[in-house]
């Protein structure tokens, strides 16, 4: 653990712990969510087949990257979430977004 404090600039157990549930919460909400999210956007497995799992999987991405900012927010963790979300986003090729 005290390596993934050091790795994330992290002095405390309470903030690492809050930080770990932030991530738990944000990934079942995103879950949990895109079920009548998929269904109010008519994305249905009948109609999709094989295909649908792939398509929920591209919704739930958005979706879950917001959740963890408001998430992390409510929790008072923004700032490193905000900071989390600029490097992920960047690694994947979409440093575009943050002008910097």
């Amino acid at each position: 653990m005290e390596n993934l404090k050091k790795r994330w600039g992290i002095n405390s157990n309470i903030q690492l712990t809050i930080i770990f549930f932030v991530f738990a919460i944000t990934g079942s909400a995103s879950a949990w969510l895109s079920k009548p999210i998929c269904f109010w956007l008519g994305i249905l497995k009948e109609d999709l087949g094989h295909f649908f799992t792939p398509v929920r999987l591209l919704l739930i991405f958005p979706l879950y990257q917001v959740l963890l900012i408001s998430i992390g927010f409510i929790f008072g963790q923004f700032k490193f979430f905000w900071a989390f979300e600029k490097k992920m986003l960047k690694r994947m090729g979409m440093g575009f977004l943050f002008k910097e």
